[in-house]
């Protein structure tokens, strides 16, 4: 009966200390049961109050009611709650009901959660039903994970009748509540109350719950068994205690066993006896052949993609995992800019689970993108029908060296997350102009940001990385340990191996002034030729970004978005008055704000928002001939969005060859969108007559005779021999791939 789930050991606890022991102490589950008793034995302590107080205090373990009655309690709002702190505790929460008098009320509820859960449909949610309605409700948020909803019966697990067999249709007949278990939840939780550890009653359960999972056409091995055994019970058993609640698991089918009346000592005094079972459960499977997995419910295997083996993925990787069907697919399925269809997305939280990760990636058949948050406008970081190893989790943010301002940072933080972090200490790391763009993306091409010609390139901040190679060995790479890839990574890391963290060095920067000034640019050639030649002139404390669009009845409307890393008013205004002369101005707000304010946490729907076609040119000045084609360039309408950031400055200061972004040199980055590749294009080829090269993270081209153009000629060759040695098999191909001949990927 064995269905080989992941193991899952928990306690059921009534105060928030045993919850903290049980994180401690490497449980896997607690649990807040309906009924609670509080302090003293006093009655009606809410389980949703104390299962929140329990998240807050706890970091690893997950979280989960029992037995919840649905009563008194909306279905919506308890849909709600329930994704929020699932959001909040990043992804710990499970849902335990009760089956209640009358499963079709319940199933009413569950109708209403899971559509409430559902965000990626835009229409608003109506069921009027029976016993529940929910007429025009706006969906969402959506958890973080898949959420399991857990049923309890509504009898004790003695009282359960026998499931018997209907000849006319030859399939068991199951009470309602275990029917509706076996049709619409992911488990069902029974309680042995007595004073043993009861393997046949258990047993017997697991095969009514197979006979209710076949009637509704599902594989048994989609519903998980959780048993709550009392610690009494165990108490009693002494030494047998292990062996019985090892064939729990092994000859009952359970999956989860949680120790009830659990408090602080009881988790003490537990543990021995949980990694007791830990160990023999893995034993006996291992001498049985049984193969660890979760199983998808027959929903979402449906909608599965082809060339994936569903079925092999990692055990440390199952839970966390994102197949099409799952309700959380439509927030990772896409990124910023650009739609995508992945079959597979997989998110470790560890560098080992990276390891892990690709390795198996390797033996998919199918392609495979890397990403830390998904913004990227090529949208290289996800695909159609491969798989995508996210690097969300990897979020985090340390202070390594308050003396050096040397921090830690992990590839799946934003950049909003990084200037908030550091504001506290007075300092920032230059990085794009949007917080929403993650770490890892910008960290490892160039980022070329609001502070970046007085304090350069986000790469010129990184001072090592921990990098997981193709062949999965880890290293270091920084200026005395590996400088080849130390070089490449700061450029090319897309090529050369998955950073799982980034030493960086932030700078003191304290607030800063910020402008927004709206121009009337009609005389088009003369602006862009003068805000070029005034932003070469500035001092490099000053950082202009200028965005125009196409013309509006004839008049062409400027925008500058500049940054003063100043917070004196005289000096802010010293600085912007030049700007303020290019034209007639129409609009201006100039604020000292905190860097924070500028690029700051957005709240991000990956929702492949205008899939464009861009350009990107580096130049080394706005000359009057390029301030001609770029005139004629926004004037035909061919774009929609023109834009042409500052650089120069500090980025010079770095030698050319110190890594492999190769634009020193240049004082912009061109970049222009569209709808249209052809149209783009044919406008677009008198601006490229004047560039120096091409920013990788702006540019859409994937063809590979834009590679010198990204990397120059000496750092490609020097990239290449880099690519033969660390990756020959061209594994991080998704990424302007550098290698000599591209070829189809197969699994290694």
């Amino acid at each position: 009966m064995d269905h080989g789930h992941p193991l899952h050991l928990g306690l059921e606890i009534t105060l928030p200390d045993a919850a903290q022991e049980a994180d401690r102490l490497g449980y896997d589950l607690v649990a807040v049961a309906d009924g609670t008793t509080g302090p003293a034995g006093t009655a009606g302590l809410d389980p949703w109050t104390l299962l929140a107080v329990v998240a807050s205090t706890t970091e690893r373990v997950r979280v989960a009611t029992h037995d919840l009655a649905l009563d008194d309690r909306p279905a919506a709002v308890l849909a709600r709650a329930t994704a929020g702190l699932d959001l909040l505790t990043g992804g710990r929460v499970g849902l335990g009901l009760a089956a209640g008098a009358d499963a079709a009320a319940t199933d009413e509820a569950l109708t209403i959660v899971r559509g409430m859960w559902d965000a990626a449909d835009p229409s608003p949610l109506h069921v009027d039903g029976r016993y529940h309605q929910v007429l025009g409700a706006q969906r969402g948020p959506a958890p973080v994970h898949p959420v399991p909803v857990w049923l309890t019966p509504t009898r004790p697990t003695a009282d359960a009748p026998a499931t018997h067999q209907d000849p006319a249709s030859n399939r068991a007949e199951v009470p309602a509540d275990l029917a509706l278990a076996g049709r619409a939840a992911d488990g069902w939780w029974v309680r042995l109350d007595g004073p043993q550890i009861d393997v046949a009653a258990t047993a017997a359960v697991r095969d009514r719950l197979d006979a209710a999972a076949r009637a509704a056409d599902r594989d048994p091995r989609e519903l998980r068994l959780l048993v709550t055994v009392h610690a009494d019970a165990v108490r009693a058993a002494g030494t047998a205690a292990a062996g019985l609640l090892t064939r729990l698991v092994v000859e009952s089918g359970a999956g989860t066993i949680v120790l009830g009346g659990a408090d602080a000592d009881t988790a003490r005094w537990f543990a021995p006896t949980a990694a007791a079972v830990r160990t023999a459960v893995a034993g006996q499977r291992t001498a049985h052949g049984t193969v660890v997995t979760s199983v998808r419910s027959s929903a979402v295997r449906a909608q599965r993609r082809p060339g994936i083996d569903y079925e092999g993925i990692p055990a440390a990787l199952q839970d966390t995992a994102v197949e099409p069907g799952d309700p959380t697919y439509a927030q990772v399925r896409s990124t910023y800019l650009r739609g995508g269809r992945p079959g597979l997305v997989l998110r470790p939280g560890s560098t080992a689970e990276v390891v892990e990760a690709l390795a198996w990636a390797r033996t998919q058949d199918v392609p495979l993108a890397i990403r830390s948050a998904g913004h990227g406008i090529g949208g290289r970081s996800t695909n159609d029908g491969g798989l995508v190893i996210d690097l969300g989790r990897l979020s985090t943010i340390e202070v390594l060296d308050e003396t050096a301002r040397r921090v830690r940072i992990g590839p799946g933080a934003r950049w909003g997350e990084v200037a908030q972090a550091l504001r506290p200490h007075g300092w920032a790391i230059s990085s794009g102009d949007y917080g929403g763009v993650g770490v890892g993306g910008l960290a490892t091409t160039g980022g070329i940001g609001f502070l970046v010609r007085e304090h350069g390139l986000t790469i010129d901040h990184v001072r090592a990385v921990e990098l997981v190679l193709a062949d999965g060995s880890v290293v270091r790479a920084d200026a005395e340990q590996h400088p080849d890839l130390f070089w490449g990574v700061r450029g090319a890391g897309g090529n050369l191996g998955i950073v799982t963290s980034f030493e960086l060095e932030a700078d003191e920067v304290g607030d800063v002034g910020f402008a927004q000034l709206v121009f009337d640019a009609s005389d088009l050639e003369d602006f862009l030729h003068r805000f070029g030649t005034l932003v070469e002139e500035a001092p490099r404390d000053l950082t202009p970004f200028l965005i125009l669009g196409a013309p509006r009845g004839g008049q062409v409307v400027a925008q500058i978005m500049a940054m003063v890393d100043s917070d004196d008013p005289d000096t802010i205004i010293s600085r912007l008055q030049p700007l303020a002369t290019l034209g007639p101005l129409l609009q201006q707000s100039v604020r000292v704000v905190p860097y924070t304010a500028v690029v700051n946490v957005p709240d991000d729907l990956h929702a492949a928002e205008g899939e464009p076609v861009t350009r990107s040119a580096m130049v080394e000045h706005v000359t009057p001939e390029l301030a001609a084609a770029a005139a004629r360039l926004i004037r035909s309408g061919a774009t929609y969005f023109f834009q042409i950031r500052s650089a120069g400055g500090a980025v010079t200061d770095v030698p050319d060859d110190a890594t492999a972004y190769p634009h020193r040199s240049a004082q912009f980055n061109l970049v222009a969108f569209s709808s249209s590749r052809r149209r783009l294009d044919a406008a677009w080829e008198p601006i490229a007559e004047h560039a120096t090269g091409t920013y990788s993270g702006f540019e859409t081209d994937p063809r590979p005779e834009r590679l010198p153009e990204i990397f120059g000629e000496r750092g490609l060759a020097r990239l290449r021999e880099l690519k033969r040695r660390y990756d020959p098999q061209d594994v991080f191909g998704h990424n302007h791939s550098v290698a000599e001949r591209r070829e189809v990927r197969t699994g290694s």
